[in-house]
């Protein structure tokens, strides 16, 4: 793959979308455009502890839990009253509380569940399971204290549709991400790619660095070459997460934490419930307590990148790759949606970023 820098050019948005392959893949996003999501901190408890967890940062973890079913039902009711039709269940760990989950689902059938993947959840819940992997097993006992933290989560979810493996790059794991995804797609496993993102305050070894930053880039780029039917990921995903830049310096982050508007977007309807049920819009974010200039994080992305359509409709080129980023997203979040080939092979540098503007999609 080659950098590639579009110039400047005057097309109309009519005229980015007469090539039939990308009318067609804006045609398949569109139908998606109706999600607002929000997030749920399901329980304060974890069966393990990882170096750098960004939920045990902050004071999020103090809030006393609901463990009432009622309640949680309320909430989803209200929550769908409101507009809310996509949710995101995390914690600490969202498997230890099924029941929570159970009524969630029934409540708003669309979300997706964040877990480390040692305890399985039913499959009566058909959400989305994004399970954590943050390296091969000697890695994860060291970081995370977990013994043969991989083949139990394989065990536990091979075959399982809603399962998507999310690898997690630190600088101390690029190397082994290619055994690690191996494994995986020997298992008929599904992948995706993460990159840590430190908390406030977190001056740990995990953090990454530029060189850090170019190396996971490279094997990004490798494992998608390799396994394109596996891996849910696009150049331009790689561009976005791997730059020096975090998201919020590239594209301008669009959720309440760091963006003051209430007129548009997640700005007006984003939450980030603890598991009190109550929420505070100073604090609102995807991975809240994650330090902002550091965040390259997945989850941030499907929102931050995503919401600036408008930016990146100067070109083709430039919009496949944020089509193709669109496109990976929906697969990775959203049960039944199937993502395509990358419409964009070259790495695109995102479009300049003007804090002034706003431009939620």
């Amino acid at each position: 793959m080659t950098v590639h820098t579009p110039t400047a050019a005057p097309y109309r948005f009519s005229d980015i979308i007469a090539d039939p392959s990308i009318r067609d893949r804006w045609e398949k996003v569109r139908r998606y455009f109706f999600l607002r999501e929000s997030t749920y901190d399901m329980t304060n408890r974890c069966n393990i502890r990882c170096e750098g967890c960004y939920y045990y940062a902050g004071d999020k973890q103090f809030a006393a839990e609901q463990k009432e079913e009622a309640a949680w039902r309320r909430l989803m009711e209200a929550e769908k009253e409101r507009g809310i039709t996509f949710v995101v269940l995390a914690g600490a760990e969202p498997s230890l509380v099924p029941e929570l989950c159970r009524v969630c689902f029934e409540v708003i059938p669309l979300g997706a569940i964040a877990t480390n993947g040692l305890k399985p959840i039913p499959s009566e819940i058909d959400y989305q399971i994004h399970i954590s992997v943050w390296g091969n097993d000697t890695t994860s006992k060291a970081i995370r204290n977990a013994t043969a933290m991989l083949e139990r989560q394989i065990a536990n979810y091979q075959g399982d549709p809603r399962a998507v493996f999310v690898y997690t790059f630190t600088p101390d794991n690029i190397d082994e991400a290619d055994s690690v995804v191996a494994r995986l797609v020997e298992h008929n496993c599904t992948a995706t790619f993460n990159m840590f993102s430190a908390p406030v305050g977190y001056d740990g070894p995990l953090r990454h660095t530029p060189a850090s930053l170019h190396k996971t880039r490279g094997m990004m780029q490798h494992l998608l070459a390799a396994y394109p039917k596996t891996v849910l990921f696009s150049p331009y995903s790689i561009v976005a997460h791997t730059s020096e830049q975090g998201l919020h310096d590239l594209f301008g982050c669009s959720y309440p934490r760091m963006n003051p508007s209430t007129a548009i977007g997640l700005g007006r309807s984003f939450r980030q419930y603890r598991t009190d049920l109550h929420w505070d819009r100073r604090a609102a974010c995807c991975v809240p307590d994650t330090d902002c200039p550091d965040c390259r994080h997945y989850a941030a992305g499907s929102a931050v990148v995503t919401a600036r359509m408008y930016r990146h409709a100067t070109d083709p080129a430039t919009f496949s790759a944020w089509l193709d980023y669109v496109d990976t997203y929906l697969a990775v979040w959203v049960r039944g949606y199937d993502k395509g080939e990358n419409l964009c092979q070259s790495l695109i540098d995102p479009p300049p970023h003007h804090p002034s503007v706003s431009e939620e999609s």
